[in-house]
């Protein structure tokens, strides 16, 4: 189990409870506030409350989220396209339609599935352990539908001096993506912060109640009739940001199914962006590694046909 404790500050104030709890942490959702409220795990002021509470300035906010039942993890025989492999770390080019890590409807067929099988090492994984046992060797995601490099750590030292360099957003993480519209600019910078959505708890927003500053440049690769093939460097990497950023500047990701309204005229099976580079400090020997992942064959047909 695990404890939270905060005060309500003003401009929380005469928010619903599971409404603020859910805003001041973004890794539950509202209805998982709402259970933990009707299970008697959330107290204001010492009190347990119902889910209708409105909170005042300077109460005190405490709640316990019980341990979760987590399912075995069985390693799987899943192929996996390994782009660079040391000691210490792996670089994996990951598939369209690939979980990263188990979750609730994903405990099987996910990346560390995969990973776990072709790291064995007797009764043991060679993966480390800092993200515990659902995300072994996972220090940074993408999404299901987006492809390319995802660097998986191997012992817990790599871990945390990865972990360190994306804090300090000194890793190198460049994507390629198709745009709806034609970019006026050859390049430019996107500074908007993302928080989650205010009306929609599944998906992230630009200038949310509750944001972080988020920057991605862009660079224009090529221009077409009706899209446009960029280049985007994080330099920053919050959750969805490149597909809210074009989103927000009325540039969304071709295939998105959540930020973008526009219709798609291609079969295609989500959105258009693929983690192409990945530059790291080897957390050993601290030499400057760079690792790319070619455009799979579904964005190189797509490129030729518009």
């Amino acid at each position: 189990m695990k404890d939270f404790e905060f005060i309500i500050s003003d401009e929380d104030s005469s928010s619903r409870i599971d409404k603020v709890i859910a805003d001041n942490y973004e890794e539950f959702s509202r209805s998982y506030i709402q259970k933990l409220i009707s299970d008697k795990l959330v107290f204001v002021n010492r009190k347990n409350v119902k889910g209708s509470y409105t909170v005042k300035e300077g109460d005190k906010v405490t709640f316990t989220t019980p341990d979760a039942i987590i399912p075995d993890i069985i390693p799987e025989n899943i192929p996996l396209d390994v782009l660079y492999e040391d000691s210490d770390v792996i670089v994996i080019n990951k598939p369209k339609d690939m979980v990263v890590h188990p979750a609730a409807g994903h405990y099987s067929g996910t990346l560390v599935n995969g990973l776990m099988y072709y790291l064995k090492k007797g009764d043991t994984y060679d993966l480390s352990g800092i993200n515990g046992v659902l995300r072994p060797g996972i220090v940074h995601r993408i999404d299901k539908d987006t492809t390319g490099s995802l660097i998986i750590c191997k012992n817990d030292s790599a871990h945390e001096k990865l972990a360190t360099q994306l804090k300090e957003h000194s890793i190198n993480r460049i994507y390629v993506a198709i745009v709806h519209g034609v970019l006026k600019d050859d390049e430019g910078v996107i500074n908007m912060p993302i928080g989650r959505s205010d009306k929609d708890r599944k998906k992230m927003a630009v200038n949310a109640k509750i944001s972080k500053p988020a920057v991605t440049h862009y660079k224009v690769l090529k221009r077409f009739d009706k899209y446009t093939f960029v280049e985007l460097k994080l330099e920053t990497g919050r959750t969805h940001q490149i597909r809210v950023h074009m989103s927000a500047i009325n540039h969304p990701v071709l295939g998105d199914e959540v930020y973008c309204t526009l219709k798609c005229p291609f079969k295609l099976k989500g959105q258009t962006l693929h983690a192409k580079t990945l530059g790291f400090i080897q957390p050993t020997t601290g030499e400057y590694v760079e690792v790319n992942a070619p455009l799979p064959e579904y964005f190189e047909k797509l490129l030729n046909i518009i």
